[in-house]
């Protein structure tokens, strides 16, 4: 974080040589702007800002999910309904914490640089954008990080417990299960919250940057330009009371409840948080505007930009249910794949795979008429809102997300603690449900980075003065290749990292199950701790070279090769990594509901490929084992590699278009 504050200073100051003198505005050169190493400083300031909320969020967290899983559990000893309020309420913390106060340190630091800036808006909301990648920056670390780590263990813990010894999930006899369950807070919390942060900032920068130059910015109607904050306060009370419809309105009886009441919360938040932007964008909007559109003023309604931002929340809500559909075993593509474990492992990994590529096509589709759809209304701006439509209600969503680990661990507790087979049949149902549920969030963190990276891509375009970004002309088109192929290089290496931790991980499992007697007997303890050792240390060394590779990327290429082949980099990792994120996510959530289709044997189906133990049920483990890290490590690592580049390649614009293209120039 430090090294990379400086940079950003040293970078954005250079601009105009470290002058103090105010320069023209970029789009108003009639009038004077503050200096270039105003902009860089302040760019500084909100890039440690944003980093620091983004730490902390995951930290409390953290916090919160380890004190939460415990009582799940406990509560699970009255019923399956008072561990549901428990898991789902500790969620829903997380939820408004880390909305609360993405929102609240942006608009404390947006009144702090305007006392400063006074009436130039366009540096004032330029040098915010810093904010966005001091979230995405640390969320990037947290996310490849905590998947090395919750990976790392899991499939350690898998392999040699459940294949080979045949001990059940979560056994205390296990020496990787602590570490298993430490890397489910890491990873899915950690990681999913900050994660969330980061697009939820930059979603909100690029639309002030974009609102900036456009009719709010240039008339100072502070109001309407916060339009883009308006929208995720307004969330944050719709969530308020989506949340009691799940712990209050409507008390959960049985199992069966559960999986309903967790989708009722999306639909419900998604049908008042419609309503509340109809509210906000009539209170708070001109009835016409103009707004910034490569280098035109489009004028725009205020009825068109509710619309833009309606499309992204209704697009977030079918691309969850599609991802549900995908990956919950109550269907009949998560039932084929169980099936398919009939005849072993290989026929189960190909329809894993083929389910995961099967699944990107609706995500897509509402992707890319939201992207139609908000562009033709209000051009960036539009795409902009939309992105932050779709995560208007990330309270409910990571209420829904963060409820899932903290019932994993429940379970993991009352299976070490040698609670009652009750309790654990309670914990496992509240799991099942969060399993699907995680995967919605994951899908959800797909699509909205999809939006909010084209939209910081516009508004990168506008800063560095491009006007056109034509494919046909070499430069462009070698970057939009070699774009296309950074998010495969990034998976390989992340999944190389969970592959070689894991290996780790499994010889030290199994030494210990051959050297220290009395293990397998429950007579002697199992060393923990080195387990925990192996985990943490690979996941600190392993983040590196993936973070360094997404970080670096739009330094290089910006400096070597210039604003126009660095574009094409962002169009083309924009484009491959939707795709292979929303197919890792969904392969790997298919496979491990697959497998607990086939564990809890609810039908009659399910009971012909099982029990545990069985041959099916091995093949089923195998393919779970497999989409652990593409779930968990690759897939949703992908969408902060698009969004991290764009904003990056968005703070760095003004340097790149004064100083970049040295190898074009020679």
């Amino acid at each position: 974080m430090a090294a990379f504050a400086i940079l950003i200073f040293l970078f954005l100051g250079s601009v105009e040589g470290f002058s103090t003198k105010s320069q023209p505005c970029t789009y108003d050169r009639e009038k004077l702007c503050k200096p270039a190493l105003a902009t860089a400083v302040f760019s500084t300031v909100s890039f440690v800002l944003g980093a620091l909320t983004s730490v902390a969020s995951g930290f409390l967290g953290m916090k919160i999910a380890t004190y939460a899983n415990a009582r799940t559990t406990l509560e699970a000893r009255k019923g399956v309904g008072k561990a549901f309020i428990v898991a789902f309420r500790s969620g829903a913390v997380m939820g408004f914490l880390l909305s609360a106060s993405g929102l609240l340190v942006l608009y404390i630091a947006i009144n702090l640089f305007k006392i400063y800036y006074g009436d130039d808006w366009e540096g004032l909301f330029e040098a915010i954008t810093g904010y966005g990648l001091g979230g995405s920056s640390m969320a990037l670390f947290g996310r490849v990080g905590g998947g090395i780590y919750t990976k790392a263990a899991d499939v350690g813990a898998d392999l040699v417990g459940k294949i080979e010894r045949n001990i059940p999930e979560d056994d205390p006899r296990n020496p990787a299960v602590i570490a298993d369950n430490v890397g489910d807070n890491v990873g899915d919390i950690a990681g999913m919250g900050s994660d969330l942060f980061g697009s939820y900032a930059e979603s909100s920068c690029a639309a002030l940057v974009v609102a900036s130059i456009s009719s709010f910015g240039i008339t100072h109607d502070f109001t309407a330009m916060c339009y883009p904050l308006l929208i995720s306060s307004m969330g944050i009370l719709v969530c308020l009371v989506t949340t009691l419809f799940a712990t209050d309105f409507f008390e959960i009886k049985a199992v069966k409840e559960i999986e309903p009441a967790l989708k009722k919360q999306l639909i419900i938040s998604t049908a008042l948080m419609t309503l509340g932007i109809a509210i906000v964008t009539w209170t708070c909007l001109p009835s016409s505007f103009t707004i910034f559109n490569f280098g035109a003023q489009k004028v725009v309604k205020n009825w068109q930009l509710f619309l833009c931002v309606c499309v992204g929340l209704w697009a977030g809500l079918i691309i969850g249910f599609v991802t549900e559909y995908y990956t919950s075993n109550a269907y009949s593509p998560v039932q084929d794949v169980a099936d398919s474990c009939r005849t072993g492992a290989a026929t189960n990994v190909i329809f894993g795979l083929a389910l995961g590529y099967k699944s990107v096509i609706i995500p897509i589709f509402a992707i890319a008429i939201s992207i139609f759809v908000s562009f033709t209304f209000a051009a960036m701006y539009g795409i902009a809102v939309a992105a932050l439509g779709m995560l208007s209600t990330i309270a409910t969503g990571l209420a829904i997300d963060a409820y899932g680990p903290i019932s994993d661990n429940a379970g993991g507790i009352a299976e070490m603690a040698g609670m009652s087979h009750r309790i654990r049949e309670r914990t496992d149902a509240l799991d099942a449900a969060g399993n699907t549920t995680a995967a919605i969030g994951k899908g959800f963190a797909i699509g909205s980075a999809a939006l909010v990276s084209l939209a910081l891509f516009g508004a990168f375009v506008s800063r560095a003065a491009i006007t056109t970004v034509d494919v046909l002309t070499p430069k462009v088109f070698i970057g939009l290749i070699v774009g296309a192929m950074l998010p495969y290089w990034f998976s390989a290496m992340t999944m190389k990292s969970v592959g070689s931790a894991a290996l780790k991980m499994v010889e030290e499992v199994r030494r210990q199950f051959n050297t220290i007697p009395g293990i397998m007997e429950g007579t002697a303890k199992p060393d923990y701790a080195t387990c925990v050792k192996i985990s943490t240390d690979a996941s600190i060394k392993e983040m590196i070279p993936p973070g360094a590779l997404v970080m670096l990327t739009p330094l290089i290429v910006g400096i070597l090769f210039g604003v126009e082949t660095l574009s094409g980099v962002l169009a083309g990792s924009l484009v491959s990594g939707v795709q292979i994120a929303i197919s890792a996510s969904n392969t790997g959530g298919a496979w491990d509901n697959a497998k607990k289709y086939i564990e809890a044997g609810d039908s009659e189906h399910a009971r012909t490929l099982g029990p545990k133990g069985s041959e099916p049920h091995k093949a089923a483990v195998i393919g779970d084992t497999i989409g652990d890290p593409l779930k968990d490590t690759s897939g949703p690592s992908l969408n902060i590699l698009i969004k991290l580049m764009a904003v990056e390649s968005l703070v760095f614009a003004p340097f790149f278009a004064t100083h970049g293209g040295l190898l074009f120039k020679i």
